[in-house]
Parts: C-alpha cells; structure tokens; sequence
C-alpha cells in the first residue's frame, strides 16, 4: 500500500442493511488511520459491500470489483455482503484479498492486514444458521441529518423468490439498550431522524426475552435530540392494532409506512409463500390509513413471477389502485439459483416480465403524482439536508422531497407547499 496515509474507497450495493454495514467497517477503517476517497478515485483499498436479491445486483457487485481493480491493480480488493457470502471461493478468482460475507465484518481491518502480511487470498466465511447478532455500530453517516440504525439481522420467511434467508441466515436481534446507546451518539452527533432497519424488521425481538418491534421504537424515541422515527419496512401482518396504536402514541413516528407486498393476486401470493392474502394487506392498510391520516403507504411490487397470468397481473395492478400508494418499487421477477421459484413452471419470457414492470412502473408514476397533488396546499414541516441549485432540499414527513429558497441543511422548518416539483415538491419557508 503506498502513501503516507492510507486510503480506503467504499461501494455498496442494495439495500439500508448494507448501508449500515458499511459505515460501521469505514470507521474501523478510519479509526486505523485510513482517509476515506470516493470510489472513482485511486485507493490502496477498494471495499465491495455487494448484493444478490436480483440478477442485476449480483452483475453489478461483480462489475464493480473489476472496476477497482483496473483503477489500481495494485490495490487490495475487499468483497463483503451476500455474494461474498453465497459465491466467496469464485470471488478469489477475481483478485480479492479479503472475502468477509455477512459475519466478522467487525474485524475487516485485521483480516485484511493478516492477508496482506502472509501474502494470501482469506476467506472470513461460514455458516451462518446459528451465529448470534454481530455487533456492528457506528457514530455518523453519509449526510448530516438522517442515520439508519440496524435493529435486527436475518430472516426465516424463506419466500419462494428470495435467497435473502441463504445468505444472512436466521433472525438475530439487537437489545434494546444497544439501540438507544447508539441512537444517543447519533444525536449527540447532530442527526436528527431515525430510521430503524433490518432484513425482516417485523421480526424483531422474536429471539430476545420480553422483546418485541415497538420496544426498538421506544428506546430510540425516548433520546433527546430525535425529533423523527421510520421504520423502513413492515409485513401487513405485523400493522396490528395494538401495534398501528402503540405507534400513533410516539410523536416521532412519521406518517410514512413502506408495507411489503409483492403482488395484489391472491394465487401470486400464495405461489410466492408469502403469509396474507390481499384481504389481509388492504385491513392493514387501511388500518394505518385511518390512525395515520393522510399517511405516505409505500411497497414493493414484484411483476412476472412464474406462472402469473394476465388476470392475475391486472388483479395486481387494480388492488394497488385500490389501496392508493404514495409509491411503488417495481421489479421483475430474477430466479435466484437455490429457492424454490427458480424451478417452478411457467417462467415468463424476459421481454413479457419487462413489458408488465414497465406498465407497473406508470401506474406507480400515476398515484406518487395523485399523492404529492393532494399535499399541495398544506403546510409541511422539512427536514432540510443540503442545498442544490440554490434552493435547500428535504424531506416531509411523509417522505417526499421538498425544495424551497431559504431552507437551512439540518433544521426542521416550515413549509407551505405551493407545487410539484420533479419526483418531490417545492413550496415556500413559513
């Protein structure tokens, strides 16, 4: 490794899990002496935090380890993450020094240096049935206002589509005291918004004694300084009632619920092994609907699963309609080698699965424009994070981004909201 200090490049692919679990490895490196570069700059060490819940992601994870390389064959390659967990001796045939799948991530810097010293390709790579909660923390992030905070890790769904449960193993849950000691030192550092992640947050606590998902919520809410609360992601079964009212008694929580759908058919569901059927989904829906009023629902819709017939497609469409999302994430169906959907009947041509995720797509532009017009006109309070183009941009609560003239990185201001604006809206300081 060359210079005087050196430096340490991070890309990280996927999902805010993994935005977490790259920043807690950047500070060990930091605390190493390392300087952080972008990752288009020359490195003595590119890390790789890579992903493989689609075809593409895992492609991309590749491209990108080639792509450090050829900035610096010099350089020492690091592979974290699910394809270094799920294919770590083909990634040696890259030139990575250092694969560390989704366990001692906490101790990359000495793995690394061992590797260096004796010369080696290590593997920091195991089982990962019954190993417990890895401790990864962190004390800032990327931006100046929001942090994610992971709560859990693993999942034990094991959906017909989703190689997740391969690849980050059982559920492990964060105590609670860790996760308001963290939330602490993210608002003494300034950050002003939470969002609690993990793999299968509804399953948070399942593991611990007299645990349980809205305990995370409370031990984050009660730190001074944190003046807003997300959770990233929930299953419609866990949007119980004692659950949507235990929320609206916390001020922090938003009024932004991303709730994992996948698809509006029930036979698509139920291919799927997904655990509701849409009945199920619209009550929890509407449930937040009706204690959140005027709330941000949001999801995740997966198009061209195996077997799906046009009526099951346009079934799907109609009940995103019916419930009225703020926003879709569309994706068409990547067999994964491995689950089970990857050897169902009736695979959809590529062109047909891009075909519906383009229709899919339109619909989620259709309601996110219907949405954002029916908050023009009130008065927003915004998050500001930095200034673009001379105007200040942020988020609502509801997650959408505003702009506005005058607008102060790191406060929370008022805003009236005077129009659409992009994907976001625009308005004026109060």
């Amino acid at each position: 490794m060359t210079g005087l200090q050196k430096t340490v490049a991070f890309c990280t692919l996927g999902c805010k899990v993994n935005q977490y679990d790259s920043q807690a490895m950047l500070e060990k490196f930091l605390e190493a002496g390392y300087a952080q570069v972008d990752f288009d700059q020359t490195a003595d060490v590119y890390v790789v935090n890579t992903c493989v819940v689609t075809a593409v992601g895992e492609q991309k994870s590749r491209q990108m380890l080639r792509r450090a390389l050829r900035q610096n064959p010099r350089a020492q390659l690091v592979a974290a993450g699910c394809l270094a967990q799920k294919d770590a001796q083909k990634l040696k045939g890259l030139g990575v020094r250092l694969v560390v799948g989704n366990q001692h991530r906490g101790n990359v810097v000495a793995l690394l240096n061992e590797a260096v010293e004796h010369g080696q390709q290590t593997v920091a790579v195991e089982s990962i049935s019954k190993i417990p909660y890895e401790p990864l923390k962190i004390s800032r992030q990327e931006g100046r206002s929001r942090a994610n905070i992971k709560i859990q890790e693993g999942c034990d769904r094991f959906c017909a589509y989703c190689i997740i449960p391969y690849v980050r193993g059982t559920i492990r849950s964060r105590e609670p005291e860790d996760i308001g000691q963290e939330a602490r030192r993210l608002a003494a550092a300034g950050y002003r918004e939470m969002v609690l992640t993990g793999i299968h947050l509804s399953s948070y606590g399942r593991d611990l004694k007299g645990a349980a998902l809205i305990d995370a919520v409370r031990a984050i809410a009660a730190v001074p300084g944190i003046d807003r609360l997300r959770l990233s992601s929930l299953e419609p079964v866990a949007a119980t009632p004692d659950f949507v009212s235990a929320l609206s008694e916390i001020p922090q929580v938003c009024p932004q619920f991303h709730l994992s759908l996948q698809s509006g058919s029930d036979g698509v569901l139920r291919r799927m092994r997904r655990r509701y059927t849409a009945a199920e989904y619209l009550a929890s829906a509407r449930l937040l609907q009706r204690v959140f009023p005027g709330c941000a629902l949001t999801t995740d819709l997966l198009v061209g699963f195996p077997g799906e017939t046009e009526e099951e497609f346009a079934q799907s469409l109609a009940f995103c309609r019916e419930v009225g999302f703020a926003r879709m994430h569309v994706f068409p169906f990547s067999r994964r080698a491995g689950t089970p959907a990857d050897k169902m009947p009736g695979q959809l041509p590529r062109e047909l699965k891009a075909e519906r995720a383009r229709e899919a797509i339109a619909l989620s532009d259709s309601l996110s424009e219907s949405y954002r017009k029916g908050l023009v006109g009130t008065s927003q309070t915004v998050l500001f994070e930095q200034i673009q183009d001379g105007e200040a941009r942020g988020h609502s609560p509801q997650f959408i981004e505003v702009r506005a003239r005058g607008g102060l990185p790191g406060e929370i201001m008022q805003v009236q909201i005077t129009g659409l604006a992009g994907e976001g809206l625009k308005g004026t300081i109060q």
